[in-house]
């Protein structure tokens, strides 16, 4: 499909439609960097007045000239060209970053190059470089994401809000605008943030409200629910509740006329629109207008 992409892409052909899913592909990503560098190359001078000067010249000259070939020295020039075209390819494609995007409402999971699996949550991005892997595993989030780790294996992930750091474990890293959390559920985790490292054993968390470190009770769990297709929370505000049902159903939310400070306890699941508003709205004494994508919530004694 995306071949018929890249043809209609050059051509300027493609709907608003194909042009955001062509967008969301690895293959876009690597056409556009390929453009960018085409863009640097420049095209030899060539002057037509003297092309056609040195012409007349060589026509009125006398006595035949014989050109000498060396059919060695020429085989060398172009194993030279190759040569150079294989290391620039190599280098190029081996230094390029390597992109994985999740959408709203959807999630997906892949292998990291030394086999750690990594789960991506809804609306998220992972990047990182094949490069120099084994000696350097730099990982950069925005969204949400569950590593298991291979067993020996290290690596960093780098987040806006703050880096992890870990060997062999099993951790989820959450960071979204003012929120940051990162739960191990085994081994050991490192969490840099404001200049302070915090090591996190099995089954605690780290969290992260407004710049502000909350306290958080220890897990039980052995993995997160989101991976299982539902969203819980302990005491964190309805405002981060509600960007997470945003995401996790592509609805947008009118809620301008409730209290969004106030702390939910509680989960929704990611399967039913209907049932996971309720699962919301009941314990906070709300009700909700659902039309289309977009819902509406207000509080059950509003006129």
């Amino acid at each position: 499909m995306h071949e018929n992409y890249l043809a209609k892409w050059l051509a300027n052909e493609l709907t608003a439609k194909e042009l955001k899913a062509f967008q969301k592909s690895d293959e876009f990503a690597s056409y556009q960097k390929i453009i960018k560098t085409s863009e640097g190359l420049k095209e030899p001078s060539f002057d037509m007045d003297k092309a056609l000067s040195d012409s007349t010249s060589k026509r009125n000259s006398k006595g035949p000239k014989i050109l000498k070939m060396s059919p060695f020295k020429r085989m060398m020039r172009i194993a030279a060209a190759v040569a150079l075209l294989l290391t620039g390819s190599y280098f190029y494609f081996n230094s390029q970053n390597n992109t994985i995007e999740t959408a709203l409402a959807e999630n997906t999971s892949f292998l990291l190059p030394d086999s750690s699996k990594v789960l991506l949550n809804a609306d998220s991005e992972l990047s990182y470089t094949d490069k120099n892997w084994e000696t350097k595993r730099d990982l950069k989030l925005q969204g949400e994401a569950f590593f298991k780790v291979a067993k020996g294996q290290k690596f960093t992930v780098e987040t806006a809000n703050g880096r992890v750091q870990v060997m062999g474990t099993q951790f989820n890293v959450k960071s979204r605008n003012d929120f940051f959390e990162v739960t191990c559920y085994e081994g050991l985790v490192r969490v840099s943030f404001d200049k302070k490292t915090t090591e996190l054993p099995a089954g605690t968390s780290f969290l992260v409200l407004h710049g502000k470190v909350i306290a958080s009770n220890p897990t039980e769990m052995l993995e997160p629910s989101w991976i299982h297709n539902e969203s819980t929370f302990k005491s964190i505000p309805l405002s981060f509740v509600l960007k997470e049902l945003e995401r996790q159903y592509n609805v947008t939310i009118d809620a301008k006329k409730i209290d969004l400070s106030t702390l939910f306890t509680g989960s929704f699941s990611h399967k039913n629109l209907d049932l996971a508003l309720r699962s919301i709205c009941q314990p906070n004494q709300l009700n909700f207008n659902l039309e289309g994508n977009k819902v509406l919530l207000y509080a059950k004694n509003a006129p």
